[in-house]
């Protein structure tokens, strides 16, 4: 599909990259899983699954015409089943494991079928997805409403400890409310979602600061902070009008106050943050779309079956080539840049972009969105006595998130350096369990 073809078939900035099945096409599509597994082997879309979810027990349920039943397995194992619905790499998961892809046909629509499950379900009001077990008298204070803390939280609220969860955001959600691009999920199903963790039991203090002598009161804290602001690159000419940093592009799109980005817009970076503003630019009326990166194509940590649709829909790759200033008198006008070349193994394991004197060439940008990645929280160090942190990340025990301070357990992109949702609430379950056992046995 070539630029022009692909932009006319572009959703509007307001309509979801995922839409929801119908009833009808729901039903049709459960009918095709072969319902995999059994008693002595797990299907392979629940062995992919970071949550666990019975994959072919909430499917048969929604094709035996039972959403609330399909919607009650999910939530089973995944307490933020409705935007994992919607925001997971389902392409390299569940989907990616189906039997039906591996026999060259379609795989079953794992991610739509657990939306239509969970949205029906949530539709009625926050549904009942476990019992309460009796109070143990202890308590649980989670920093950070992100995927990790609300899943943590969730967790263990239902397991009877008294669970408060602190944010300074206004909203819950953390990345997912604020840093994960609108065509994936603007807001929605968060506040039902939120709502579901309140019935066990969660405690959200939005919209404040953590007080430190409130995490000395409690008897177990779990970190689910994320990470900071974008990683800051300074460019010769970034103060001009026209240049934003990803998470303020994104922000500025979830506040519904879009910037005007004109003709050319020119995203630097390689991960998948950077896709998702090149494909909400070309929705937001961009001509020209290019994305400038400065390994290869088989370098690029974004998810391959991204780049394919950021391509499919128009957007333009510049590989091996790497921003070098921002050039205009008022406003940006346009990106000078160097080609690169491939040297030597770096400390990744990648071969390091080496610059090749004399290559300058320049786009014409009248926005450019800088998506380099993010800074680690790192001030937890000096926070919290005894954290650690090694590459960016916060050291744990990779078997149950605990710090080497002993209160203190973590989990999501502060632990894992920026990885998937679904990833996040594997690491909140995986904590749950061990703040659990610590607490019962006398922590």
């Amino acid at each position: 599909m070539n630029r022009a073809a692909a932009k006319r078939v572009l959703p509007a900035l307001a309509d979801e990259l995922r839409p929801p099945l119908p009833p009808g096409e729901a039903l049709v599509e459960a009918d095709r899983c072969l319902g995999c597994g059994g008693p002595y082997a797990a299907a392979p879309c629940s062995v992919a699954c970071p949550a666990e979810i019975d994959v072919p027990g909430f499917v048969a349920a929604i094709a035996a015409g039972d959403p609330q039943g399909a919607a009650r397995i999910v939530f089973a194992e995944n307490l933020l089943g409705a935007t994992c619905a919607r925001v997971c790499p389902v392409e390299v998961l569940c989907e990616g494991a189906c039997v039906l892809a591996h026999e060259g046909r379609r795989p079953i629509a794992v991610g739509a079928l657990q939306r239509f499950a969970t949205d029906a379900a949530l539709a009625d009001g926050p549904i009942e997805v476990r019992p309460v077990a009796s109070a143990t008298g202890r308590t649980v204070a989670v920093v950070g409403a992100g995927p990790a803390g609300m899943v943590c939280a969730g967790e263990l609220a239902a397991l009877g400890h008294r669970v408060t969860v602190y944010d300074g955001h206004s909203e819950v959600g953390g990345l997912v409310r604020y840093a994960i691009a609108p065509y994936r999920e603007q807001r929605d199903p968060l506040p039902a979602e939120a709502a579901m963790l309140e019935s066990l039991g969660v405690e959200f203090r939005l919209g404040e600061t953590v007080d430190p002598n409130t995490l000395d009161d409690a008897d177990a804290v779990f970190l689910g902070v994320g990470l900071g602001p974008d990683t800051p690159v300074s460019y010769p000419g970034d103060e001009l009008p026209g240049v934003w940093r990803s998470l303020q592009f994104i922000e500025a799109l979830k506040a519904a106050t879009p910037p005007e980005v004109g003709s050319d817009v020119v995203v630097i970076g390689g991960g998948n943050t950077a896709i998702d503003v090149a494909r909400e630019s070309l929705r937001l009326g961009a001509e020209r779309v290019t994305l400038v990166y400065r390994r290869t194509r088989a370098q690029m940590p974004a998810f391959a079956h991204e780049v394919l649709e950021a391509e499919d829909e128009g957007v333009r790759f510049q590989w091996l080539s790497d921003p070098v200033r921002f050039l205009g008198e008022y406003r940006l006008e346009a990106v000078e840049c160097l080609l690169m070349t491939l040297g030597e193994p770096d400390e990744s394991g990648r071969r390091r972009p080496e610059p090749i004197a004399g290559s300058e060439f320049t786009l014409p940008a009248d926005t450019v969105v800088e998506a380099i990645g993010q800074r680690a929280r790192s001030e937890l160090a000096e926070q919290v006595h005894g954290l650690h942190f090694a590459h960016g990340e916060l050291e744990v025990d990779p078997e149950t998130g605990r710090t080497s301070n002993p209160r203190f357990f973590a989990g999501g992109d502060v632990v894992n350096g920026g990885n998937s949702v679904v990833e996040a609430v594997r690491e909140g379950k995986q904590a749950a369990r061990a703040i659990d056992r610590w607490l019962r046995c006398g922590g």
